[in-house]
């Protein structure tokens, strides 16, 4: 049972005498305690003055009843208007149940603080002086009682003022154009679509901007519901970032948006909400419900075989995430592709498993088992038999085959069609979403505020001939570029015109030290391969492994090094993550860019170029030096002078890099979904396990929605990082591990679905932004396609060892069949053990007991020189040279061929489909001939209405505008 609350006038709260039972108050939240009622706000609230009268009024009923029966009246008499406090809660309405609230500030009321008191005095009084509606939820209403909410409402003049600055496009003409798509195989693509109740096609129409002063020129059937909430919260969103907080005639220009209000802590929170529970549909039919579709047609993961609700997820969230969630739609079709060619190599790879000569030479006891190698390492080592790698060896032909050319070739054709195809889909949206010329609209119109602060002085813009606020620009800043110069090219990134200091100088030395830092780590890294090697190979000299079942056969001194480095490598990759978003945005802060295009595609660049260095440089290492550069026994190279450096298997290094390859790839994939659900999960459950403990209080929306996580100002980036992260692993190292599309594959199945819940039920709801492309990342992945022509090329002529087969199969086979007879042989060189210098012998107890020095006086080692004795020992021999120059070849015949059939592939297919072209010259040519002629039309009214006053016997006006009503409905 729980007591009733009054207000007084004064504010004051009186507890009264009566209860009411809580089990009667409907619609239970998901606290299962608080009551947050669905209806809506369905009968307006009373004011206050109406409330006090209701408190006065009853004393004359109560004069000739008991007790108990005045606090029965008084109850029935409150009860009406606790339900209507109850049905408003929930709603996405002001009191009136009329004004949609389009965005909500929060704040804990510090009365010891001044400061933050004025400054929201004086912000609220801007506010509403740019027209925008107020209402305020007093702190004795929230769950904690001591939170503010201000719910913020946009009237019509201010939405249309706004929409005509931002050029907001609205229809003023059905499209015209029929329909081309094919419908005889639409039903194929049945089972994948959504039904239409949950689409909602709108009907098609031809867009112009918004112009305040040409209202009647559009198709406007109710300004209440012409512009959606995702646009109404952009709106406001725009008036709050620049609104200042100061008083009139004070200098302090900077004190401006709700940006800087939310960092000093002056407000608590900033967001617009939800239109219902994600989980229940809304019973105000005025609510569209839309959170709650998503929900249950795009966040179920029992759903990811369907299309994705685009359309609706752009009308919600906004274009830009809307363009996100289309890109990892495409990108994850395309992978469809490739995973089936991939597959299809790792096939063929097992169904020649048992046919390569070279792991059966490896493997067999009289070939290897009689090849004695030298020692891997000083000292710790001692010499091995060859066929102790048979089984690597062996499943190294999983992956190196014929079959990895040609799906090397394949993939740098593929990630061409993806990227071309894309522009193609691109295009397409920013057509249907009204987005076309939207880039140079935000160049003009959307600067940042922290740019517009930092601006003194005015010049003419040559292209607008209109004044324009620009930085002061001094011989310092030019000197500071200069400088910067060799940052720019080390770094990809070019500043620009963005340095307004030498402060700027000062900002870039934390992106220097950074990827200084992660060199560091990886060389740290390497440096344990070196030194961790010796000591597995001295546990494993007697093979103790091979007691494990299953596994035991296949761990090697190699493989042990390779995996735990990779998962040291990881965890560090993991570490560094942490500390660079941070370093980022204060760089980026300090160029401070004009607009937010630019803000956003410098952070891009800068995060992109530490996750590169970070993720990739592992890869590099194993597929491009590891081995490379090893020496040969008696004339070794060191690292740091006594780190000798490692050696590949005699069957290659490709292992090693699929197995680097499959552990950070994998191990990221699963961590980053992991997190994702998990961190805003754990969050919001503490957040509403807080909230229950609050049985008599009503949870509204707009406290639903706070206890949300925020969508950071990063938004979107880390999504996109991860996708093109993922997009560099199966692009630039895909020749080494055919299946690694389909992982990506299966993992970006999982991601669509975790992102829409995340959004749909852990998130705030995002203020909606305009984005006609996928920005900087566009330039990134075709930088990425780009150079995995070469890396792929790379790897396999100097990892694989598809090369130096190839050559001793045509030019060095014995007899007069090619053949791959005898290949092991020939690809290992003799060295001399009596030779040896003293640091390079293992120690007497480190060699097998099978070893007998008085028998055994040679080694082999994996490379082509001459052998001991011969007038040219230990150099280089023609085979060597031979095979260096068809890797050299094969580099320029692969890159060459893929390069033509990637520009030819490109200039084939055309960046914008024909009739989205002819969709948009269509509409630029009626925009024009309807503006026209409205000029014209108008212009006839103006003369009527002249001729009438001198005339009073014409036509009234009245008429005149009827007519001009008529001709004007003709042209749409």
């Amino acid at each position: 049972m729980n007591p009733i609350f009054v207000k007084n006038k004064d504010d004051t709260v009186i507890e009264m005498q009566g209860t009411v039972d809580s089990r009667s108050l409907e619609d239970k939240d998901e606290c299962s305690l608080n009551s947050t009622s669905d209806r809506g706000p369905q009968i307006p609230e009373q004011n206050e003055a109406t409330q006090s009268e209701e408190i006065a009024e009853p004393k004359h009923l109560m004069s000739g009843v008991s007790g108990i029966w005045r606090k029965r009246a008084l109850f029935l008499k409150f009860r009406s208007r606790i339900d209507k406090q109850q049905q408003s809660k929930d709603s996405v309405f002001f009191r009136d149940g009329v004004r949609r609230i389009d965005f909500v500030l929060s704040y804990t009321d510090d009365r010891s603080d001044e400061r933050k008191q004025e400054r929201r005095k004086e912000y609220e009084a801007n506010l509403e002086k740019a027209g925008l509606e107020l209402e305020m939820e007093d702190k004795s209403e929230s769950d904690d009682g001591k939170t503010y909410f201000l719910k913020i409402h946009a009237p019509w003049e201010v939405l249309a003022t706004y929409a005509d600055v931002l050029k907001i496009k609205v229809p003023f003409k059905a499209n015209d154009i029929p329909n081309t798509q094919d419908i005889t195989v639409q039903w194929l693509f049945k089972p994948f679509q959504l039904p239409d109740d949950v689409m909602h096609p709108e009907p098609d129409y031809f867009t112009s901007a918004f112009d305040k002063e040409k209202i009647d020129f559009f198709l406007i059937d109710n300004t209440e519901t012409l512009f959606p909430p995702s646009t109404r919260n952009r709106i406001v969103y725009y008036i709050l970032a620049r609104c200042p907080y100061h008083k009139e005639g004070s200098n302090d220009k900077d004190k401006k948006g709700i940006k800087r209000l939310l960092n000093n802590g002056t407000y608590t929170s900033a967001f617009p909400l939800h239109d219902c529970k994600y989980w229940k549909r809304a019973r105000d039919p005025n609510c569209e419900s839309e959170r709650y579709n998503l929900y249950n047609h795009w966040a179920q993961f029992s759903r990811f075989y369907k299309e994705q609700p685009l359309n609706l997820i752009r009308k919600y969230y906004g274009e830009k995430i809307g363009i996100y969630f289309a890109w990892l739609g495409f990108y994850t079709k395309m992978l469809l592709f490739a995973a089936v060619m991939g597959v299809m190599c790792f096939i063929y790879g097992i169904l020649t498993y048992h046919e390569n000569t070279w792991s059966t030479e490896i493997c067999d006891p009289e070939i290897g088992g009689d090849i004695i190698m030298c020692p891997l390492c000083d000292q710790k080592c001692g010499y091995w038999k060859l066929n102790s790698t048979c089984n690597s060896s062996k499943y190294s032909h999983l992956f190196d085959n014929m079959a990895t050319v040609f799906f090397a070739i394949f993939m740098g054709i593929w990630v061409t069609l993806f990227l071309e195809f894309w522009k193609r889909r691109q295009a397409r949206l920013e057509y249907e979403w009204d987005l076309v010329d939207f880039e140079e609209m935000q160049q003009q119109l959307q600067l940042r505020p922290e740019y517009e602060n930092k601006c003194t002085s005015q010049r003419l813009n040559r292209v607008t001939q209109e004044m324009e606020w620009v930085l002061n620009r001094t011989t310092a800043d030019f000197i500071a570029k200069l400088l910067l110069c060799w940052t720019t090219v080390v770094l990809w990134h070019t500043p620009g015109s963005n340095l307004v200091s030498n402060a700027n100088l000062v900002a870039w030395g934390p992106l220097v030290s950074k990827v200084a830092l992660i060199i560091a780590c990886i060389i740290g890294v390497i440096a344990y391969r070196l030194a961790v090697y010796a000591a597995f190979a001295s546990i494993m000299k007697e093979s103790p492994t091979n007691k494990l079942q299953l596994v035991g056969s296949l761990i090697t001194p190699q493989l042990a090094t390779s995996v735990t480095a990779s998962c040291i490598n990881f965890v560090i990759i993991m570490i560094l993550n942490f500390t660079y978003e941070r370093v980022a945005i204060w760089i980026t802060d300090m160029e401070i860019p004009k607009t937010h295009l630019e803000y956003e595609n410098n952070l891009t660049r800068k995060m992109f170029l530490f996750q590169f260095v970070n993720y990739y440089s592992s890869c590099f290492y194993v597929a491009f030096f590891k081995g490379k550069f090893v020496g040969y026994p008696g004339n070794y190279t060191y690292m740091f002078g006594k780190l000798r450096n490692e050696e590949c298997d005699p069957g290659g290094c490709l292992i090693e890099l699929t197995t680097q390859l499959v552990i950070v790839m994998t191990g990221k994939q699963v961590l980053c979904n992991i997190q994702e659900a998990l961190k805003p999960w754990l969050w919001n459950w503490w957040a509403n396990r807080k909230a229950c403990n609050h049985p008599e209080s009503l949870y509204s929306r707009w406290e639903q929605d706070r206890d949300l996580q925020n969508f950071s100002q990063l938004g979107l980036f880390y999504e996109y990082l991860e996708m093109v992260i993922q997009f560099g692993f199966i692009t630039l190292f895909v020749a080494s591990f055919p299946l690694a599309p389909l992982l990506a594959l299966l993992n970006n199945i999982i991601e669509i679905r975790v992102d829409a819940w995340k959004f749909t039920t852990q998130f705030r709801r995002p203020v909606a932004a305009k984005a006609r492309n996928i920005g900087a990342w566009q330039e990134i992945l075709n930088g990425v396609a780009i150079l995995s022509v070469v890396t792929n090329a790379f790897i396999v002529a100097f990892t694989s060892d598809m090369i130096p087969r190839l050559v001793y199969f045509y030019a060095y086979h014995p007899g007069t069949e090619p053949t791959m007879q005898g290949y092991i042989n020939s690809s290992l060189s003799v060295y001399n053990i009596s030779e040896f210098p003293e640091q390079n012998l293992p120690d007497d107890d480190e060699n097998p007991s099978w070893f007998k020095s008085s028998i055994i006086t040679t080694c082999r080692y994996r490379d082509y020189r001459y052998p001991p004795g011969h007038e040219k020992q230990y150099s280089h021999t023609m085979h060597f040279w031979h095979i260096l120059a068809a890797k050299l070849a094969f580099i320029i015949i692969m890159e060459h061929v893929v390069f033509v059939v990637k520009f030819f592939v490109a200039w084939l297919i055309p960046d914008v489909p024909s009739d989205v072209k002819a969709r948009i010259k269509r509409e630029r040519y009626l925009i024009q001939e309807y503006l026209h002629n409205y000029e014209v039309e108008k212009l006839k009214v103006q003369l009527s209405q002249s001729h009438n006053q001198n005339n009073p016997n014409s036509t009234t006006p009245e008429a005149v505008v009827i007519e001009k009503r008529e001709v004007f409905s003709d042209y749409m």
